[in-house]
């Protein structure tokens, strides 16, 4: 009888142990990076709050590309997210006809990717 309760309580405290470690696994997967900066699942691979809508022609979409990208940039660094202080939103290198159109396109992008990454809404 004593061998079987001692046998119970081994088994019970490595069931134990081996939850702590998969969730101390998952709790300190943000600071993974080394640099205080989150790991996030499936970060920078394509997930449908990062894909343009598709009413979107093609300079918008490009824009839209563009700002997403320009709010991982601000978020990667750490800065206030405003679409005014990107170059590629001020100076933008496209054609002079396209260029309200990619404007539109890069503020909406960059507002998903605000909302996404600062205020964590899809």
């Amino acid at each position: 009888m004593k061998k079987s309760s001692g046998s119970l309580g081994i088994w019970i405290a490595t069931a134990v142990a081996s939850v702590g470690f998969l969730c101390m696994g998952a709790s300190s997967a943000g600071a993974a990076s080394g640099l205080g900066t989150p790991i996030y699942v499936g970060y920078g691979q394509s997930h449908d709050w990062d894909a343009p809508p598709p009413e979107l022609d093609e300079v918008h979409r490009h824009g839209f590309h563009d700002g997403i990208e320009g709010a991982r940039k601000d978020y990667d660094n750490h800065r206030r997210p405003d679409v005014n202080n990107r170059d590629e939103f001020r100076h933008p290198h496209v054609p002079d006809r396209d260029r309200e159109a990619y404007r539109q396109g890069f503020e909406r992008g960059y507002q998903v990717g605000v909302d996404h990454l600062y205020h964590g809404r899809m």
